[in-house]
């Protein structure tokens, strides 16, 4: 291969591996940003979190949360906060209980 050949070659990899770490960062920047849920849809996940819980009141909310497409974190009457997982159709994959304050 010729000099220019192969300098074209190293530099249309480096642009690629740096693309690619890039998209590695962005995302999880984006996951780290506790981004709440918005609109019709918070409204979708609230009615599905409580539905699950029985009632409480909504502490929080958050798109793209490490385990789901949504989190609602609901407090209940007794203190307990459980956090509900949602997927993208709002039904609950998973539900997670700490003792609140």
């Amino acid at each position: 291969m010729s000099r220019t050949r192969t300098r074209v070659l190293g530099i249309a990899t480096m642009a690629v591996a740096v693309g690619a770490v890039t998209v590695v960062l962005v995302g999880a920047a984006r996951r780290d940003a506790d981004t709440p849920i918005t609109g019709p849809a918070r409204a979708r996940a609230v009615a599905a979190a409580l539905s699950h819980t029985g009632g409480g009141r909504v502490t929080g909310t958050e798109v793209d949360d490490e385990d789901s497409t949504y989190e609602v974190e609901v407090t209940l009457s007794d203190g307990r906060q459980v956090d509900v997982q949602l997927d993208d159709q709002f039904r609950v994959v998973s539900t997670k209980t700490d003792r609140g304050g």
